[in-house]
C-alpha cells in the first residue's frame, strides 16, 4: 500500500512520531545550559510548566536602589567597589543617574582618572558615595580642571589631598575655581602662598556656599571687633571658623572676652578655642576660678594658655593645670 492509502490511525501515529524531539540529540550536550531553547509555541505538560522558574521582573518604580542591584551589573560593581547606595539615593537624582550609566563605557574611565589624580583604591567607594555626579562629567573637562590646579602650582600630592577631602571640587569649572581662589585671597588679604596653604588644609571652603563665609567674616569684623590682621590669623589657623554657626561663634566670644577677660589679640593667637564646646570652656573656667587658678595673662605667674584650657583630657587638665584630682572636678560639676 502506498503512503496515501495508509489507514487514518496509522497516519496519526506517524505524524506524532515526527513531532517528537530527538532525545538522542539532547544527550550529546554535556551541560543543560547548552541545550537549544525550546520554541515558545511548543506545547508542554502541566508537570513541566510548574517546574519553570521565572526570572524576577525589573521593578518599574522603586524608592530604593537596592531593588535594582540584582538586575544591574553597574550597580553590583559599584557596591563591590564600596559605594553605599543607601546614601547615594538620598542625593537629588543620583539614583536615576546611576541606572542610566554603563560601567565599562561610562564609569571605568572616571575611576581610572580619579586613581591617576591620586584617590586611593580604598577611597573610591566613599568618594563616589559622596559625589556620584562626577560619573556624568566629561572626562576632558575634568582633566582641564586638574591642569588648572597644576598651573596654580599645586603639587600632585596636594591636588590628591584636596580632591579626596573635597569630593565636589572637580565639579567646579575652571572659571569658578579661579573666582573662589581670588575671593579668599582678596577678602582675607592673604598672599598667594598663604591662600594656597589655606585651601590645601581646608579645601571644602572652595566648594561651599560663599554667603555664610561672608557673614562670618562680617561678624568677626563688626560684631566681635577683630582687626583685619587678627581675622587673617584666626582664619589661617582655624579655617573652620568661616563656616561655623554665627550664634555659637558669638556666644563663645562673649564668654571668652566678656566673662573670662581674654583680649582680642590673645584670641587671635589661640583661635582653636572657638572650635571647643562652650560648656567645656565654662566648666573648666569655673573650676579654675573656684580654685583661684584662673590666670590667663601670660605676664603673670601660673599662666594658663587657652590651648591648655580646652585641649587637654580631663585627667591631665585636673592634675597638671588645676592641680586637683579628677574626683574633685567631678564633685564640683555636680554643684553647678
Amino acid at each position: 500500500a502506498t503512503e496515501s492509502n495508509l489507514p487514518s490511525p496509522v497516519k496519526q501515529e506517524q505524524a506524532k512520531a515526527e513531532k517528537l524531539p530527538d532525545l538522542n540529540a539532547k544527550i550529546l550536550y554535556e551541560d543543560w545550559d547548552d541545550v537549544p531553547p525550546s520554541s515558545a509555541l511548543e506545547e508542554i505538560s502541566e508537570e513541566e510548566a510548574v517546574q519553570i522558574i521565572a526570572e524576577p521582573l525589573l521593578p518599574l518604580q522603586s524608592s530604593t536602589l537596592r531593588d535594582y542591584v540584582d538586575h544591574s551589573e553597574t550597580l553590583a560593581k559599584l557596591v563591590h567597589l564600596g559605594v553605599d547606595l543607601s546614601q547615594v539615593e538620598k542625593r537629588q537624582k543620583a539614583g536615576q543617574l546611576l541606572l542610566t550609566l554603563d560601567f565599562e563605557k561610562d564609569i571605568r574611565k572616571i575611576l581610572l582618572f580619579l586613581k591617576d589624580v591620586g584617590v586611593e583604591d580604598n577611597q573610591l567607594g566613599p568618594f563616589l558615595t559622596k559625589n556620584p555626579y562626577i560619573l556624568a562629567e566629561d572626562l576632558e573637562a575634568l582633566e582641564t580642571r586638574v591642569a588648572y590646579l597644576k598651573s596654580k602650582k599645586f603639587g600632585k600630592a596636594e591636588i590628591a589631598q584636596m580632591v579626596s577631602r573635597a569630593p565636589y571640587l572637580l565639579l567646579f569649572s575652571v572659571e569658578r575655581l579661579d573666582n573662589r581662589l581670588g575671593f579668599f585671597k582678596n577678602e582675607l588679604g592673604l598672599s598667594v602662598k598663604k591662600t594656597k596653604d589655606l585651601v590645601i588644609r581646608f579645601p571644602r571652603i572652595l566648594t561651599g556656599k560663599l554667603e555664610p563665609v561672608k557673614e562670618n567674616l562680617q561678624v568677626c569684623r563688626i560684631e566681635l571687633g577683630f582687626q583685619r590682621n587678627e581675622i587673617q590669623q584666626i582664619v589661617f589657623k582655624t579655617p573652620k571658623i568661616l563656616t561655623a554657626s554665627k550664634k555659637r561663634l558669638k556666644q563663645t566670644f562673649d564668654y571668652l572676652h566678656n566673662i573670662m577677660g581674654i583680649p582680642h589679640h590673645m584670641l587671635s593667637c589661640f583661635p582653636q578655642v572657638f572650635n571647643s564646646k562652650l560648656l567645656r570652656i565654662k566648666e573648666r573656667h569655673m573650676f579654675l576660678t573656684f580654685l583661684g587658678r584662673a590666670q590667663y595673662d601670660p605676664a603673670q605667674p601660673s599662666y594658663i594658655s587657652l590651648d591648655q584650657l580646652v585641649s587637654l583630657p580631663d585627667e591631665v587638665f585636673c592634675t597638671e593645670i588645676a592641680k586637683a584630682s579628677i574626683q574633685d572636678f567631678e564633685k564640683f560639676l555636680k554643684t553647678l
